[in-house]
């Protein structure tokens, strides 16, 4: 284990912003951590997976930045029809969702090409086209920074919610997560078709008896049709949460705006996506200096080039205000700043 100074996080961020880390050390054990917390772990520092979900606001991030590196994927328990893996956190999202389709364990198909690490997807509690990863989710381990011990969280006691978890409440900056277990079908799979974009490209290409590799393929055009490539532009994905507002408020929105998009919510709510809210207030692929909304998703800010996290934050609360102006319904990043 050897901690660098001055380190630079340009590539370890997918706004592609011009950090930097005071400190950083890449975690590939269980014994690194508690090696790095008898030394004495203290305050400020951060865990960095794979940097998709960040917005470093200044330019030097003072304290030590722990890099979560721990990989491997490995089946600890299988029967005829289920197998539960056991994935070390610092593997890629999609990489894993690949594999699993490649084997033929169901479940995460949807998931597909959801940018981050596998350690970052609990705590988001990552979703999309109709899946969450509290769906598949059987435990995962995770090591206290304060203490130096292993813990197991069960699903209940992760407190899953909307893109929501106890890990981002308060559990926050405690624990490490070094390995997640997931439960995935073998065989008769509970494909999830019911979201119009997967069935019209299903449809196109003729497939009446989707596999996973189908849906899978499927979600990822997609999403390569209408989000952006940080590698060529950096971005974030979605920047804000979808909101989820109580029936009566909906009925008010609607009666004002009666093309208004939306959806069943959680416990009752109606979710309406941001992008639309964020689409009807003039946004989509408008640019303001180094910043804009990405012309094909409204939901995604990106950066065309040379921004500072600073300017990427402004013309985020610039979109909320102008939603909450219109609308009367305030937006929640999904992004965390730094």
């Amino acid at each position: 284990m050897k901690i660098e100074k001055d380190v630079s996080l340009q590539s370890m961020n997918s706004f592609g912003l011009s950090a930097k880390a005071n400190r950083l050390v890449a975690i590939r054990s269980v014994e690194e951590v508690k090696e790095l917390i008898t030394i004495g772990l203290s305050a400020p520092f951060m865990i960095l997976g794979g940097g998709s979900n960040c917005l470093f606001i200044d330019e030097t991030y003072p304290g030590l930045v722990l890099k979560n590196e721990i990989h491997g994927i490995e089946r600890v328990d299988e029967k005829k029809e289920a197998v539960i893996l056991k994935i070390g956190a610092g593997e890629n999202w999609h990489d894993v969702v690949c594999w699993c389709v490649e084997h033929g364990y169901g479940g995460i198909e949807n998931l597909s090409l959801i940018p981050g690490t596998m350690g970052a997807a609990p705590i988001q509690n990552i979703g999309a086209y109709g899946v969450e990863i509290k769906d598949v989710f059987h435990q995962l381990e995770a090591i206290d920074l304060q203490t130096g011990e292993v813990r197991i969280f069960d699903k209940e006691a992760c407190q899953f919610g909307y893109r929501n978890s106890i890990f981002k409440h308060e559990l926050k900056g405690r624990f490490l997560i070094t390995q997640v277990y997931l439960r995935l079908s073998k065989d008769k799979h509970q494909l999830n078709t019911r979201y119009g974009a997967i069935t019209s490209f299903l449809d196109k290409k003729g497939v009446t008896k989707p596999t996973i590799s189908d849906i899978s393929e499927a979600v990822i055009a997609i999403r390569q049709s209408k989000l952006p490539d940080p590698s060529t532009i950096g971005n974030a994905g979605s920047f804000f949460k979808n909101p989820e507002i109580s029936p009566a408020q909906f009925e008010s929105l609607q009666a004002k705006f009666p093309n208004v998009v939306h959806y069943s919510g959680t416990n009752g709510s109606v979710k309406v996506p941001a992008g639309w809210l964020i689409e009807q207030c003039g946004w989509k692929g408008k640019r303001v200096g180094n910043v804009g909304c990405y012309a094909q998703q409204a939901l995604v800010i990106v950066n065309y080039g040379g921004a500072t996290g600073e300017e990427i934050k402004a013309h985020a609360l610039r979109v909320a205000e102008s939603v909450r102006d219109k609308f009367e319904i305030p937006l929640t990043p999904e992004v965390n700043f730094i």
